[in-house]
């Protein structure tokens, strides 16, 4: 039922986006319109990659759904980026990241602590992205924080991108850690779920479907940036609340969709690679490359968050790691999680 519903948003939203931009419809139609079909896109996305996970594994399918889905988010950031609104790019990684760890994972758990008393998960997988999470959130974004307290922006951009230069090595050097060298080390339980599983759609058309619904997203991503100035002045939101709690659940629609739908599957490996997996490349691999691509642009953005933005996300950060690292998880700890999401959303809408 679901997927007839995104298929009909896909091939409904898009030509109609494509109408309203000719013809000039009002912008708040537009934003309508656009977060609509991008869901629906997103959605396509998911089912997609769903596909794929189960001819290449959940490890590698995880790594697929996490890059796609965060594909949508770094599309809509370089048009946002290129309008000049850099405090809603840095917004939506924030979102990005709360949006995962908290929504997401919360709701996996939720979901699926409600079908299963208790479900497992790769305990070698929850440690290693610990660590992680530690190394990107707290080391990663505090310390250029701290460090630009005393600096001048030229010097803190010049420190932004030594920091992105390294997130992005140590990021791809951890794929190659877990996916080559320590391959064994991190072989999953749902293999074996995997294989009595038979895709929706064959590898080929699979790749297909991503390639052109990411070109489509890339074209109503840009139709939805030139809404947020006019969105704001309408509702009185700040550029921090679009950033952290809308664009970030329109852009990561796909993880939300697969993640869940995983869980359900008591697939958990599966929809914990997911949710932290796309968490750890944003915060390693988006957000740094955002901030190399905004060297091209007419304003460069540095790697530096506010303090409620800094405080969220760490706070989130040690809640999962306090949480998953038993490798196990249940309907409560999914209520906590999405408990914590919708404190830290209402901060941001009183801010």
């Amino acid at each position: 039922m679901m997927n007839r519903i995104f298929s009909i948003v896909v091939f409904v939203g898009v030509p109609v986006v494509a109408l309203g931009a000719f013809l000039n419809w009002s912008d708040l139609i537009m934003f309508a319109l656009s977060c609509i079909t991008i869901i629906g896109l997103s959605g396509f996305i998911g089912r997609a990659t769903e596909s794929l996970a189960i001819v290449s594994g959940p490890r590698i399918g995880g790594l697929l759904n996490a890059t796609f889905g965060n594909a949508v988010e770094l599309i809509i950031s370089i048009f946002t980026l290129k309008a000049g609104l850099i405090g809603i790019v840095l917004a939506s990684l924030t979102g990005s990241v709360l949006g995962n760890l908290l929504l997401v994972l919360g709701l996996s758990f939720f979901a699926g602590g409600l079908k299963f008393k208790k479900q497992n998960f790769s305990l070698h997988d929850s440690r290693y992205n610990s660590g992680l999470l530690i190394f990107a959130v707290v080391v990663a974004f505090v310390v250029p924080e701290v460090f630009s307290m005393t600096m001048d922006p030229a010097t803190t951009f010049h420190l932004s991108i030594s920091v992105s230069i390294i997130l992005i090595a140590i990021y791809l050097s951890g794929l190659f850690f877990k996916l080559v060298t320590h391959r064994g080390v991190f072989a999953s339980g749902d293999e074996a779920v995997e294989e009595e599983e038979i895709p929706e759609w064959t590898k080929g058309k699979s790749m297909l479907v991503l390639l052109l619904s990411t070109v489509a997203v890339a074209f109503v991503s840009e139709r939805l940036v030139h809404t947020f100035e006019t969105l704001g002045e309408q509702f009185g939101w700040t550029e921090l609340f679009i950033g952290v709690i809308i664009v970030a659940i329109v852009g990561n629609a796909a993880e939300h969709v697969s993640a869940i739908t995983m869980a359900m599957k008591n697939r958990m490996n599966v929809s914990v690679e997911i949710a932290v997996g796309s968490t750890l490349q944003v915060a390693m691999f988006v957000a740094p490359a955002l901030v190399l691509i905004s060297i091209f642009m007419p304003e460069q953005m540095p790697l530096v968050f506010t303090i409620p933005e800094l405080v969220a996300m760490v706070t989130a950060a040690l809640l999962v790691i306090s949480l998953s690292n038993d490798g196990e998880s249940n309907w409560f700890e999914g209520l906590i999680l999405f408990a914590a999401y919708i404190i830290m959303g209402i901060g941001f809408f009183l801010l």
